[in-house]
Order: C-alpha cells, then structure tokens, then sequence
C-alpha cells in the first residue's frame, strides 16, 4: 500500500487531485517507457544485442580516432554469451501497470523534487486505458503534499501541520507576466479553502 500512499491526499488539507483519462493506441508511459515486461535472452535477441555491441564500440573508436581514445572491441561470441545472460525488454501485449508517484530528494531529506504523477495502466493489444492522478499547481502540490506527507508532526492536527509544512516549506514564488511582477503564494492555489484561514 506505500505505493499507493498519494491516495491519501484525499483526507488531507490539499485540494483533490483528479483523473484524467486517456484512451487509445499506446502513448502514456510507465513512467518513462511505453508498457513493458523483461524476458530472459532468445539466440536471436542475444546475437542482435552482440552486433549492436561491437558496431557501437566500432563506432566510439572511429568517432575518437584523432582523440586518441579507444575501447576494446568485443570478440561475437564473448558478447554473444554474456547477452544469452541478459534480461530483455518487450512490449507489454495485456497487463496493468500502477505507477507510483515520482519524486526525489536533492540536496537533503527536506529538499523535495516532484518527477512524475501517479498513472494507472492497463494495455490490450497496442490499445492502452490510462488514468494520470492530476493535481493543480502539479509540481507544487507534490511537493508540499510531500513534506506535509513526510516532514510534519502526526501527533498533531491536520490544521497544526498544515501550518508546521508552511512554515519550515513555503512556496512562494516570483513570477513576471507583461514586466510586472507578482508575488504567488501556491498554497493558496492548492489548499483546500477552509485551511487557507490558518496561513500565518
């Protein structure tokens, strides 16, 4: 269920995030791939991967020649043997993916990065229905959502910690728009109402 922890945003004092469908040939990737599966190594995957391996390393060289660089090139079989070792991917023909929210840390814990939002997959021959979990302010809201989530008090109430997430991760940001500048506070973009009383 820690994959699904995102689901929890809808008892919390941010505002709904929302489904937007998608259905059609395949085009949502899983996150970063179109839906797939590994499989182990066929003679004919494995032989393909070694020529690819030794024109690659063939090319490297030529590209590097006047820059004195050079990697060994691989001998077929070598190459051949170590890919029959190998996992594969392959397009995923039916089956479901559930993707879970994408974020990182930078610098430290605290430092929060929204990557990618929540997906729900499911393929059937080159045809593909996908919910992408929408959020307003999308890259702010996860990751105020996160730290909120991750970083603030739960001994405490919703409204204590929505104010302890405020304070130690405000995210307010300048923007221009025609040479004027304006201050914006997102929290009020992605708040629930009845919590936007208790910014300090």
């Amino acid at each position: 269920m820690k994959n699904f922890r995102y689901l929890k945003t809808f008892f919390s004092p941010f505002r709904l995030i929302k489904p937007k469908f998608y259905i059609g040939k395949t085009s949502i990737g899983t996150p970063y791939f179109y839906p797939r599966r590994w499989v182990k190594a066929t003679p004919k995957m494995a032989h393909e991967a070694a020529i690819d391996e030794i024109k690659r390393v063939e090319k490297f060289n030529e590209r590097n020649k006047d820059n004195g660089y050079s990697q060994t090139i691989p001998d077929y079989t070598t190459s051949y043997e170590r890919a029959m070792k190998s996992k594969f991917p392959v397009t995923k023909r039916i089956g479901f993916d559930f993707v879970n929210l994408g974020w990182k840390t930078k610098w430290t814990n605290k430092d929060i990065r929204f990557e990618w939002a929540p997906i729900w997959s499911f393929v059937f021959f080159g045809y593909q229905i996908a919910i992408i979990w929408k959020a307003p302010e999308q890259d702010h809201y996860w990751e105020c959502w996160l730290y909120y989530e991750l970083h603030t008090d739960k001994t405490k109430s919703k409204k204590e910690r929505i104010n302890q997430c405020m304070e130690e991760h405000p995210c307010i940001w300048m923007t221009y728009k025609n040479g004027t500048e304006e201050r914006v506070d997102y929290y009020e973009r992605i708040l629930r109402k009845k919590y936007l009383k208790f910014k300090s």
